[in-house]
C-alpha cells in the first residue's frame, strides 16, 4: 500500500503523470454525476408512480364502490412491484450515454442545428484559411486542406438547403443532410444483405447454395461440397432421393446411334402423328425457358442460343418474337406466340392485335431453326396479365423482331387474352390451324394453372375433338425473370407442384397422357431439382433464372430497372458490353452438360436405367420433425382413364363430372 502511495506521488510530479491524474479525477467525477442523475431520476419516477397509484385508487371501480378494496390495493402494489423493472425499461428505451433515446445526435438534429453546424463549418474554413495564410508564406500555403474544407462546407450547405426546400421526403426535410443516409442505406441494402449478412441457405428467390452451384458448373470448376450438407435435414419440407442397394451406372449421353432412335437416353420425342404432327422434335430434358427479346439483351440471347446449339437443347424465344440474335446463335428455337402475335400479327386501327396467316408462315420460312410452336396463355410471373411497350421504347431491332412498323405510330399492346379464340374448343382449333400453317411442327400451349376446372374443360375438349396440343408447358407461380405487378407475382397462380399435378392427373384420368408431353418450368438449378420435377410427372424441364445465372447474373434484383449490372436484363449498350457472348455461351453449355450428368447419375443411384422410370415414390419429403412421406403421398397420381370410368379420386371426379358436356362447371372443394 505504501509503495502504491509513493508511486502515485512520484507520478504526480511528472507532466504526464499529472495529466493522467487529472483525467482520472474527471472520469470519477463524471461517473458520480451520472450516478446521481440516475438516482434522482429513479426517485422522481417512483414518486410519480406512487402519486398515480394513489390517485387511481381513489377513483370508483366498475362495481360502483368509492375505493378499491384492500385486496385490490395489495394486488396493484404487487403488480407494480413485479413490473418495476419493465416500467424502468419502458421509460429508458434504448438509452444513450446520458440516458436519452438512441442515437442522441439524430434525435436532437433539426433544421436549426443544421444551420449552427453549417455556420461552424464556414467559420472553421475561414479561420483555417486565414490562419494558414498568416502562419505560412503565401507560396507555402496548404492549398489542398483549404480546398477540401471549402468543398465540404459548400456540399454541406447545398445538400442541406435542398433537403429543406424539397417536399417529397419528410425525413430529409426534418433532418437535413443526415436524413440522406437513410436512402443511401436503403439503396445498398440488397448488396449488404447478399455479401455480408446472407447465409448459404438464405436468399430469395434462389439461395446462395443454388447460385454458387450454377456458377461453379458454368465455369467448369470443382463443384464438390466439403464437410457435409448445410441443409437442416430435420426441417419440414427437406427432401431426398431413395437410393438403391444395387445402383445402376449413370445414363450415358445420346450418341449418333441413339439420337434419333425411338427411345433416346436423355431426350424426349414431342409430337404425335395422331394429332397431325409430321415433324416431331427430340428435346433435351433441360432447356432454356421463355425470355423475350427486349426483356433481356442482344448479347444474352446470342449467348443462350449459341450455348443451346452446342448442347443440343432448345431455347424458347419468349413472346417478343424471333430476333436477329436468335438467328445468329443458330440454336434450336421454340417460337412463343403470345397475345400480341409478335412476328405473326398486325395492328388494327383501333390498336387491337390480330393473327395473320401470311406473316406466320413467313416467319417460319425465315427461321428454319424453329422446331416447335408454343401458344402462350399465361406465365407464372403475372398470370392473365397483359402489358404495353411504349412507342418511345420501340427500337428498329424490336420492330424487326415483332414485325411492327418503324417508326411506330402507337404503343405496342400485349393484352391479357387472345383475339383468335375465346374458349377451349377455339383454342384447340387454333392449335390445329398453326400446326397446318407450320408444315406439321409440334404445337403446344404454355400456362400457369389457375382454376383446375379450366384444365378439366380443356381435356374434355381434347377427348371430344380427338385432337389437342402436342405439349403443355406448366409454369409455376414462383417463376419470373423480369417485371411483374407484386400482387400477381406474390398471390396469383398455382405453384409448380400443384399445377403440375393437376395437369398430369386430368390428362392421365382422361386417357390422353401418352399423347401429350408435359414440360415443367420452375427453379430447376441442379440435378436433384430436375429429377424431382420429373418424378412429379413432367417429361422434361425448362429453366430461365438458372441459365441467367450461368451467364453471370448476380441476383441484383434489378431486372425491371434497365440497370442490370451484368448486362443481361437491360437494353443499355454500356452495360451490355460487359457480357461477352462467345465466353458466356460456353458457360451456358457447361451448366447444361454438368446438370444433366448429375441428374443421370441420380437416376442410376435410385436404381433406374432410364429417366422415364422415375416416380413420386422415389422422393421423400419430411412433413414434420418425425414424420416423412413420399411425394406420391403429397400429390397422389390417378389411374389411366379412371375419370372416364367414374372411379377417379373424389375431388377430381367431381370436377370432371361437373365440367362434362352440358353440365355445370362444378365447385372446387379440395384437390388433394
Amino acid at each position: 500500500m505504501l509503495m502504491k502511495i509513493k508511486m502515485s506521488m512520484l507520478l504526480r510530479r511528472t507532466p504526464v503523470g499529472s495529466a493522467f491524474h487529472i483525467h482520472i479525477h474527471r472520469v470519477i467525477i463524471s461517473r458520480q454525476c451520472r450516478n446521481d442523475y440516475h438516482r434522482q431520476s429513479d426517485i422522481i419516477s417512483a414518486s410519480v408512480r406512487s402519486v398515480s397509484r394513489r390517485a387511481l385508487s381513489s377513483l370508483p371501480n366498475n362495481n360502483g364502490n368509492g375505493a378499491n378494496s384492500d385486496n385490490e390495493s395489495s394486488s396493484t402494489t404487487t403488480s407494480s412491484s413485479a413490473h418495476k423493472k419493465e416500467d424502468h425499461w419502458d421509460e429508458n428505451k434504448v438509452t444513450g450515454y446520458f440516458g436519452h433515446n438512441f442515437p442522441d445526435f439524430i434525435e436532437k438534429w433539426n433544421r436549426t442545428r443544421f444551420r449552427y453546424v453549417g455556420y461552424g463549418l464556414v467559420v472553421s474554413t475561414s479561420a483555417f484559411a486565414l490562419g494558414s495564410a498568416y502562419l505560412f508564406e503565401l507560396s507555402a500555403l496548404p492549398i489542398a486542406p483549404t480546398l477540401f474544407l471549402g468543398a465540404l462546407t459548400t456540399t454541406y450547405w447545398t445538400v442541406g438547403l435542398n433537403d429543406v426546400a424539397q417536399k417529397s421526403h419528410a425525413v430529409r426535410r426534418n433532418y437535413p443532410v443526415i436524413g440522406n443516409f437513410r436512402y443511401i442505406l436503403e439503396t445498398i441494402r440488397p448488396e449488404i444483405r447478399q455479401y455480408l449478412v446472407e447465409a448459404d441457405t438464405e436468399g430469395k428467390p434462389l439461395d446462395r447454395m443454388a447460385r454458387s452451384l450454377v456458377y461453379q458448373r458454368a465455369k467448369n470448376v470443382d463443384d464438390t461440397l466439403a464437410f457435409g450438407t448445410r441443409r437442416d435435414v430435420y426441417a419440414p419440407r427437406y427432401e431426398w432421393a431413395c437410393h438403391s442397394m444395387f445402383p445402376k451406372p449413370p445414363i450415358p449421353p445420346d450418341d449418333a446411334m441413339t439420337w434419333n432412335s425411338e427411345q433416346p437416353r436423355r431426350r424426349v420425342w414431342i409430337g404425335t402423328a395422331e394429332f397431325g404432327t409430321t415433324k416431331p422434335y427430340s428435346a433435351s430434358l433441360l432447356n432454356v425457358s421463355a425470355m423475350s427479346y427486349g426483356a433481356i439483351s442482344d448479347n444474352a440471347i446470342l449467348a443462350l442460343s449459341a450455348g443451346a446449339k452446342m448442347g443440343h437443347f432448345y431455347h424458347n424465344t419468349g413472346e417478343g418474337g424471333v430476333s436477329l440474335s436468335h438467328r445468329k446463335g443458330e440454336g434450336s428455337l421454340v417460337w412463343n406466340v403470345g397475345t400480341g402475335y409478335f412476328g405473326c400479327g398486325i395492328t388494327l386501327p383501333d390498336g387491337k392485335r390480330v393473327f395473320d396467316d401470311a406473316l406466320f408462315q413467313a416467319t417460319i420460312e425465315e427461321n428454319p431453326t424453329i422446331r416447335m410452336i408454343e401458344i402462350k396463355l399465361s406465365q407464372g410471373a403475372k398470370p392473365a396479365h397483359g402489358g404495353i411497350l411504349p412507342m418511345a421504347k420501340i427500337t428498329p431491332e424490336i420492330a424487326e423482331a415483332r414485325k411492327l412498323k418503324y417508326p411506330p405510330t402507337s404503343d405496342c399492346h400485349s393484352p391479357s387474352n387472345h383475339s383468335s379464340f375465346s374458349d377451349h374448343i377455339g383454342l384447340i382449333e387454333f392449335i390445329m390451324r398453326l400446326r397446318e400453317l407450320s408444315g406439321g411442327l409440334p404445337v403446344g400451349i404454355k400456362l400457369c394453372v389457375g382454376d383446375p376446372r379450366d384444365i378439366a374443360l380443356l381435356v374434355h375438349a381434347m377427348v371430344d375433338m380427338g385432337n389437342g396440343p402436342d405439349f403443355i408447358t406448366v409454369d409455376g407461380g414462383e417463376g419470373g425473370t423480369g417485371a411483374a405487378p407484386p400482387e400477381y407475382s406474390n398471390a396469383i397462380g398455382s405453384p409448380l407442384e400443384e399445377g403440375l399435378a393437376v395437369v398430369r392427373n386430368f390428362l392421365t384420368g382422361a386417357g390422353v397422357r401418352q399423347k401429350v408431353k408435359i414440360i415443367a418450368s420452375g427453379k430447376v438449378t441442379s440435378g436433384f431439382s430436375l429429377v424431382r420435377t420429373l418424378a412429379l410427372g413432367a417429361d422434361l424441364t425448362c429453366a430461365a433464372r438458372a441459365f441467367m445465372l450461368s451467364l453471370g447474373c448476380i441476383q441484383a434484383l434489378k431486372c425491371n430497372s434497365n440497370k442490370c449490372p451484368t448486362g443481361i436484363a437491360t437494353q443499355n449498350k454500356e452495360l451490355q458490353y460487359g457480357l461477352d457472348p462467345a465466353e458466356k455461351s460456353y458457360r451456358v453449355y457447361n451448366f447444361h452438360r454438368k446438370t444433366m450428368d448429375a441428374a443421370a447419375e441420380i437416376i442410376g443411384t435410385i436404381g433406374h436405367d432410364q429417366f422415364s422410370s422415375i416416380s413420386a415414390n422415389d422422393i421423400m419429403r419430411r412433413h414434420t420433425e418425425r414424420e416423412v412421406m413420399t411425394l406420391e403421398h403429397y400429390l397422389p397420381s390417378v389411374q389411366s382413364e379412371s375419370l372416364l370410368r367414374g372411379t377417379g379420386p373424389k375431388p377430381l371426379q367431381e370436377i370432371w363430372d361437373g365440367t362434362a358436356k352440358g353440365g355445370e362447371r362444378g365447385a372446387i372443394r379440395w384437390i388433394y
